[in-house]
């Protein structure tokens, strides 16, 4: 009985024996290797500062348009034809009509049609319109008379210069000279039928003439000694005041428009 034992004793080292010796030549599992640690991406470089859009011009304020001044160019300017009558005119009333706004010296006149008042020193503003070789003047200063207004006053000529039968004429016979007495500059009539733009100045012994906007007369009276046409003398040239006149010349000469500013 204790023989046995012992053998089963033995049995049981030489069997633990046999397995330590199996563990120590069992072959060691390696380790897993580790994934190399993954470097940290680099940082990203700050991106510049955004470039601020530059701001928006203003568009200019618009300019305010500028005040229209008050055109006073025909301030303290009276009619002396209403455009429909002779009303406000004497003399040879017959051979003057109006007509449709126009007052018409008749072809065949053979005298003037005078204001129903004196003037001194005024402005004198109108538009004419000759035919073919048409003539005629506006007096100014003149008396009442059956004498020509260019005798007894002064008479500023209107005529269609370009005629060829005026083509001998003196300079003082063309269109806006003081007839007979002082010339006024040529150029500036406008072809026969169409309309003229006539202004006269006087003021004291000064007597200035506009056509179509351009003075072509400027005259110092007290200059200007006596004068003669036509074996006439023109007596009226130094006179401080009288009458406006239409001067009938034998054509058709047709007015409007117009009117007078006294001056002070």
């Amino acid at each position: 009985m204790r023989r046995t034992s012992i053998l089963a004793v033995f049995v049981l080292l030489l069997n633990g024996l046999w397995a330590c010796q199996q563990e120590s030549t069992a072959p060691v599992a390696a380790a897993p290797e580790q994934a190399p640690e993954a470097k940290p991406a680099p940082a990203a470089e700050p991106a510049p500062p955004a470039t601020p859009a530059p701001a928006a011009k203003k568009a200019p304020a618009a300019k305010k348009p500028a005040a229209k001044k008050a055109d006073d160019s025909e301030k303290d300017f009276v009619p002396l034809f209403d455009g429909k009558s002779l009303a406000g005119w004497q003399g040879r009333t017959e051979d003057y009509e109006a007509v449709d706004g126009i007052l018409v010296c008749k072809a065949g006149a053979h005298g003037s049609l005078y204001t129903d008042r004196e003037y001194s020193d005024f402005v004198l503003r109108l538009e004419y319109r000759v035919g073919p070789a048409g003539n005629n003047g506006i007096g100014i200063r003149a008396a009442v008379s059956d004498k020509a207004p260019a005798t007894t006053g002064m008479e500023i000529q209107i005529l269609d210069d370009n005629d060829p039968q005026y083509k001998d004429l003196k300079p003082m016979q063309f269109t806006g000279s003081i007839y007979g007495a002082v010339a006024a500059e040529r150029g500036q009539t406008k072809p026969a039928g169409e309309w003229n733009a006539m202004e006269i100045r006087a003021k004291g012994p000064n007597i200035r003439v506009k056509l179509n906007g351009k003075q072509i007369l400027k005259a110092d009276m007290d200059k200007v000694g006596p004068k003669q046409i036509h074996n006439l003398d023109l007596t009226g040239l130094h006179n401080k005041t009288g009458y406006i006149a239409i001067c009938g010349h034998t054509d058709r000469v047709e007015f409007r428009n117009i009117r007078i500013k006294e001056l002070k």
